[in-house]
């Protein structure tokens, strides 16, 4: 389970990359032209979803290498940037597969509470 956790956290986190590459230059671009804003849209808090764009994805790469050695910990990671990417760029096609594996790599990380190792969390 550590090792599905491991892998699931690390893919999130590179999807989890373009997620946030578009989030925070497409915020960044409405900063600079407002007009673009107020014709395609804009987000209601850009801030949040800067810190998002680089803070998710970074959480989800940083629990997914985790999970082997510190399943908690980790788990813990995967499941916080999991909840920002939902909170900021809400669940719908682009979001739903870094959202999806980074929750379940949490979970997973979490429950390998008696792992082979003779080390666990719990």
């Amino acid at each position: 389970m550590r090792n599905a956790a491991a892998v699931l956290g690390i893919i999130a986190g590179v999807m989890g990359m373009f997620v946030g590459l578009f989030g925070y230059g497409w915020t960044s671009l409405v900063e600079r032209e407002p007009d673009v804003g107020t014709i395609f849209g804009a987000f209601d808090n850009p801030g949040f979803i800067k810190f998002v764009s680089i803070a998710a994805p970074t959480l989800a790469i940083a629990g997914g290498a985790m999970a082997k050695i510190r399943a908690l910990w980790g788990g813990v990671l995967l499941i916080i940037s999991a909840i920002l990417m939902q909170q900021a760029f809400a669940f719908n096609a682009a979001t739903m597969f870094p959202i999806v594996m980074a929750g379940l790599g949490g979970i997973l990380a979490i429950a390998a509470g008696r792992p082979d190792e003779p080390k666990s969390h719990f």
